[in-house]
């Protein structure tokens, strides 16, 4: 599977030795609206600013110039398959001349863009438009594999018609990237001239970004600042410690209760999900400005671990550690954003050494790298082709549940010569037999493994309060998966919650509720006190009978639905959305506009190709059809989706021969889909070719993980040829 691999990175990942001075010349060109900058704070808080500047955070973006840029630039020239690229210094400025095939361009280097372990270079394709480069400088240590350029899908090739090449919006700084690496960002975006006049207030990640418009504390006198300082250091001031009493192995809070609300400045960034508004305000909840990703195939592995490239909220939220009440500043410094301690003694702070920093408990040699406690429960993922991240679920090594589900394993990523069973095996000797999962946590593992479920099953994952919030709240999106149809008694509780999580999935999954009460229980979270909420709910009330009182509520909540899809217009998948709710409010023209849109903007998407052509067809508009979808196969020719929805065209108009062609090649393109395996062989039994089909599909069914549909087509298929020895090998699948 191709990653994103954007600049829109976890922040921690990223280095630059962006200056002040560099900071201030570019807040000057692309100031925003904060009548303060970095450099006001600086001046009063000198030590925090000196400790900051050793962050990540102060080093997100900088003025590419001979102290922010690492790369060689001496003349180099880089390939990656038909992927050229060569880096030089002339007139004392940063540029590249990159090509491929006959397509050559040479660019000013704008920006550079993180430091360690990689550095990655923006360049100006068109006005405002800043664009990543294709290739990256490994910063690392030699010895590590360092210092070297790379491209940034070093085993692939992505070609000028791929989604993912360099100029792609999919690469693009303004849309993807630029919101969490300078202060005060706002896009935007004109959806008409498909343009950005993007600015900043600071170029990089400062003090406006986790404090907000500080305005007001910087017009103070120096006798009001003294004044708002003594509540700080008071006896009075609310505090507490953790704390572990004699005999306890783990930490407990003591003290006033801890108001962690902060953390959703650090989610803002440090999560994967969709905008609601352009521009990140460090003072309003996350939940008013972003609809989060929550933890689900196939971002994530079926126990909740990290796969793809979704930063840290997904797994923190999943943690025991944060459900106690730990935050990102109890192992991380508030301005330097370092590791408070160095090894297990990060770990210590909170748990007992005498249970854990010992053999008996890692089963390691002293010092070595199995005996740290992060190797075993934060284990790392690489991303971006040289950055290791940890996983932040915290969670025990469990090789029995890897050999069941097919997740990964701190154990066999470290002794990859070993095998599930050895490690369940040594782990059951040093510790005992593992306890027993709780049966919501085995059923949801199933159903992020894919594998059906009852809804009794389904409805257990969402009830158990001794879950992560966020894992129950996953299970109630995926309600669909095993119903499609839910009562409100059922569904009632968590349209009510207090936990915003439960009540935002439940929004979505009103959808599944008879057309009266959908209307009846969802009406009242036009009004949550969360954007994320309103907007789900004005979608899946879009083509509701709204009850007058709530009306003026619903249009306030609509329009909030139609700025988001506004935001995210940039991409494909904004036009998509667009249409998409076009379509619902019965607006077939306004929804051919957007998918045209997406077609223009994102000409190798597959998606506004397929879906256009879906519009034509529920208007009989066949030769459109057949154009659109020829058109997008020429654009792009490995598509299989394009394939699969040209072959159905064809049987829709009678060409089932014609059909068959594409048919297969959509199976052979994805030969993950059961869908399109199981289109192929019914296509080819409807040519008369029966056995051909079923001898077919019995060399291919085991390859899928989920061959129920498959199965039963081999059945009939097997009865219809009268072949009982096929029927009794299916049957016994």
């Amino acid at each position: 599977m191709k990653f994103f691999y954007l600049c829109c990175i976890a922040l921690g990942s990223f280095i630059i030795n962006a200056s002040v001075h560099g900071a201030e010349n570019t807040a000057h060109h692309f100031q925003k609206y904060s009548p303060i900058t970095n450099q006001q704070c600086i001046a009063c808080h000198q030590e925090s600013q000196h400790q900051w500047q050793k962050s990540d955070h102060a080093k997100s973006m900088a003025i590419a110039d001979k102290s922010s840029v690492v790369g060689d630039f001496n003349n180099v020239d880089v390939k990656h398959y038909g992927q050229k690229a060569h880096f030089f210094v002339k007139n004392k400025q940063y540029q590249v001349t990159i090509s491929y095939d006959d397509n050559v361009d040479t660019y000013p280097i704008k920006y550079t863009f993180g430091y360690f372990p990689l550095q990655q270079y923006l360049v100006e394709t068109e006005k405002g438009k800043l664009q990543v480069l294709p290739f990256a400088w490994d910063s690392r240590e030699k010895k590590q594999g360092g210092q070297r350029w790379y491209h940034n899908y070093s085993h692939e090739e992505i070609r000028p018609e791929d989604r993912l090449h360099w100029r792609q919006p999919l690469q693009n700084w303004n849309g993807m990237c630029a919101d969490c690496h300078s202060d005060g960002l706002v896009r935007n975006y004109d959806k008409a001239e498909n343009s950005y006049a993007s600015q900043f207030d600071n170029i990089n990640v400062g003090c406006l970004s986790c404090h907000g418009d500080m305005t007001s504390h910087a017009n103070k006198t120096d006798e009001n600042l003294a004044k708002s300082r003594e509540g700080v250091t008071a006896l009075n001031h609310p505090t507490g410690q953790w704390l572990r009493k004699i005999g306890e192995k783990t930490a407990k809070w003591q003290g006033t209760k801890r108001n962690n609300d902060f953390m959703e400045g650090c989610f803002a960034c440090h999560s994967l999900r969709s905008p609601l508004t352009d521009g990140i305000n460090p003072n309003k909840a996350f939940l008013d400005q972003f609809t989060p990703q929550l933890p689900s195939a196939p971002t994530y592995h079926a126990d909740g671990q990290i796969k793809e490239e979704v930063y840290v909220y997904g797994s923190f939220l999943q943690s025991k550690m944060y459900a106690k009440g730990v935050n990102c500043l109890d192992c991380h410094d508030k301005h330097t954003m370092k590791l408070k301690a160095e090894g297990n003694g990060l770990c210590l702070q909170c748990h007992s050494g005498e249970a854990y920093n010992v053999k008996s408990h890692h089963q390691h040699q002293e010092s070595s790298t199995g005996a740290q406690c992060a190797n075993c429960h934060m284990p790392t993922t690489r991303y971006m082709g040289v950055d290791d991240r940890r996983d932040h679920s915290f969670k025990i090594p469990r090789p029995d549940l890897s050999e069941q589900f097919g997740t990964p394993n701190a154990c066999i990523k470290c002794h990859q010569d070993q095998s599930n069973q050895w490690a369940a095996e040594n782990l059951t000797k040093w510790h005992g037999k593992p306890g027993d999962l709780l049966s919501s946590k085995q059923f949801l593992m199933a159903l992020n493994s894919g594998q059906g479920l009852n809804l009794e099953d389904h409805l257990s994952i969402i009830a158990d309060t001794k879950l992560a919030v966020i894992s129950r709240a996953s299970a109630i999106q995926m309600l669909s998966f095993t119903t499609q149809m839910i009562t409100a008694e059922i569904l009632k509780p968590y349209l009510t919650h207090e936990e915003d999580l439960l009540r935002l999935s439940a929004a979505g999954a009103a959808s599944l509720l008879p057309p009266a009460d959908k209307v009846t229980h969802l009406s009242p979270l036009l009004s949550d006190k969360y954007k994320a909420i309103r907007v789900a709910a004005a979608r899946s009330l879009l083509t509701s009978e709204i009850a007058v009182e709530n009306q003026q509520a619903f249009n306030s909540a609509f329009d909030e639905l139609l700025a988001s899809n506004d935001v995210n217009s940039w991409r494909g998948e904004g036009r998509a959305n667009q249409a998409l709710l076009a379509l619902e409010m019965g607006d077939a023209t306004k929804a051919e506009q957007a998918l045209k849109a997406v077609i223009e903007i994102e000409p190798y998407y597959d998606i506004g190709y397929i879906n256009l052509a879906d519009l034509y067809r529920t208007q009989q508009r066949s030769a459109q059809v057949a154009a659109v979808l020829s058109k997008g196969m020429k654009k792009l020719p490995n598509a299989a989706g394009l394939k699969y929805a040209y072959a159905l065209h064809l049987v829709r108009t009678q060409q089932h021969s014609k059909a068959l062609g594409f048919f297969e090649k959509a199976m052979l393109l994805e030969p993950s889909s059961e869908q399109y395996l199981y289109a192929y062989i019914l296509s080819l039994d409807g040519q008369g070719e029966t056995v051909a089909a079923l001898n077919k599909l019995s060399k291919l069914i085991t390859n899928y993980a989920n061959y129920q549909q498959l199965k039963e087509l081999g059945v009939y298929l097997a009865q219809k040829s009268q072949n009982r020895q096929m029927y009794d090998w299916f049957m016994s699948l």
